[in-house]
């Protein structure tokens, strides 16, 4: 096994043994991205599927398209709302498939199924406030050309996609270079406030009303049909095939007014998506299913054990690897260049990109219980990133020391682990914790990210604040971290009366 991922399995050790209790049927998990529609799809999901027997877990608001389609393919999850443009361009890429039947063969090779249509194509389209769009006088893509001043916000997904920004701007040659990447919310109050002109619109956003926006007539036909579908693994199957019978029932069922009714009311009316989801399946099938009330301190509950459980488990599996690392860069003066330049690399990594990196990494481990989604990816992630302070503090506080000092221990006949223990530790602890300080604090801050693969903690709260626009949710999650960093804080100046020498410590002025 290479280094790496004996590193990661003693990470999941640490995050404790995976679930192994035999269930009496195996549990289906619903996996949806970070947008309210795919939200409320996915909480219809799970509703089909308690009302066929499985038992459902929504892993929801998780990050883009490869990270849910990677997903399936690892069986992290078994089923997801996804749209056929978004198959053929991005998960197909390359293949040129343009019909249904060659793209559920293409799946097909990779242990995926694709259901029908659910009845609506949410087809991405350009759009901006109608009076400005009526003061320019524009009224489709190719009046574009004729503004190269004015301001592009995208999404970040669609400033990436095969059949998004770049081919976009291709086709219809525009010359605007005033163009930026936004989450999609945003950039909804960013053009109510004039930030900028024109955004990408999915073709059921609530909002397009709600802000009296102007739809681009695509007069080149650029963007395709992305009809709503269900992805599931095959072996869902053969595992529980009268789930896959009631989730075909969907088929047909939902128009695009009708998915655009249900976005707003989880959008703009702030109706929770399972209350909507559930509404939904009451009045179109007929079935009746249970909508648990959200309570606030239940949430925080539950987002503060998740958001403490990355952060401990990361931060024991740093401190047990940093201080030695730095204690070794302190005496090796030929290791303390790479030690510090690797830990220092990591530091440097965006950190969706490290999470990323690490799930792919995971996925040969998962025959041993450990998942490429959720916390063990998280963790692994937060123990990366906590290495740089713990090492560079430790390696400065003993590089440090002052030469006579160390030229009396030797002098006193200490062999080299008694001086290293009793003498330069002590006098370098004050340095040390303020590493693992700076480190709890990042860690804390980093650990929000973890909500984007299904972690949970405090970014949980934040991301559907931004994706619903909620202060309050959002506020539920920063200022709970705040105040657990700012504890961190205060209990490492307690610990600092303890672990330093008196004669060591910092005095009041």
């Amino acid at each position: 096994m290479s280094a790496y991922r004996a590193i990661i399995l003693i990470l999941v050790v640490l995050t404790g043994p995976a679930a192994a209790v035999a269930q009496v049927r195996p549990p289906v998990s619903v996996g949806s991205k970070t947008f309210t529609e795919s939200v409320i799809l996915g909480e219809i999901a799970v509703r089909l599927v308690r009302q066929a027997g499985g038992e459902p877990h929504h892993r929801k608001e998780l990050g883009g398209t490869r990270i849910l389609f990677n997903a399936l393919l690892n069986g992290d999850i078994d089923i997801y709302p996804e749209y056929t443009g978004t198959i053929s361009e991005e998960i197909l890429s390359g293949q040129n498939l343009t019909d249904e039947a060659s793209i559920r063969t293409a799946l097909a090779r990779q242990g995926v199924r694709m259901s029908g249509s659910l009845g609506f194509n949410n087809t991405y389209a350009l759009g901006m406030k109608k009076a400005r769009a009526a003061q320019l006088g524009i009224d489709k893509i190719s009046d574009l050309v004729h503004h190269p001043d004015l301001k592009f916000g995208f999404s970040n997904e669609f400033m990436d996609r095969n059949d998004g920004w770049p081919s976009l701007r291709l086709r219809y040659g525009l010359p605007q270079t005033h163009v930026r990447g936004l989450d999609h919310d945003i950039a909804y109050r960013g053009l109510e406030n004039e930030a900028i002109d024109v955004m990408d619109l999915y073709a059921t956003d609530a909002e397009i009303q709600y802000y009296d926006l102007k739809i681009l007539t695509d007069d080149r036909h650029h963007f395709r049909d992305y009809d709503a579908v269900w992805l599931y693994r095959d072996d869902l199957v053969d595992r529980l095939p009268r789930i896959v019978a009631v989730m075909q029932t969907l088929e047909g069922k939902i128009s695009a007014s009708e998915m655009a009714r249900l976005n707003k009311r989880a959008k703009l009316d702030k109706v929770p998506e399972g209350q909507v989801a559930a509404e939904f399946l009451a009045r179109e099938l007929e079935i009746e299913s249970r909508s648990e009330p959200i309570n606030v301190y239940d949430s925080l509950w539950n987002t503060t054990r998740d958001h403490l459980s990355m952060v401990v488990k990361s931060m024991t599996a740093a401190i047990l690897l940093a201080i030695p690392l730095g204690i070794w860069a302190a005496k090796k003066r030929r290791a303390a260049q790479p030690i510090l330049g690797v830990v220092g690399i990591i530091q440097t990594i965006p950190a969706l990109a490290l999470l990323v990196i690490i799930m792919s990494m995971i996925k040969p481990l998962k025959p041993l219980g450990i998942e490429s989604l959720g916390e063990h990816p998280a963790v692994v992630a937060l123990f990366l990133y906590s290495l740089l302070p713990i090492v560079r503090n430790t390696y400065a506080g003993l590089h440090e020391i002052p030469e006579h000092i160390r030229e009396s221990a030797v002098a006193l006949g200490l062999p080299p682990a008694v001086r290293l223990w009793r003498i330069e530790l002590p006098i370098a602890s004050r340095m040390i914790l303020s590493g693992i300080k700076t480190a709890v604090v990042i860690n804390i801050g980093f650990a929000t990210l973890g909500a984007l693969i299904g972690a949970g903690g405090y970014g949980q709260p934040i991301l559907t604040g931004i994706r619903l626009d909620d202060l309050g949710l959002i506020l539920q999650g920063a200022i709970p971290a705040a105040v657990l960093a700012l504890v961190a804080q205060f209990l490492f100046e307690l610990s600092e009366r303890v672990l330093v020498p008196k004669g060591l410590r910092m005095t009041k002025m």
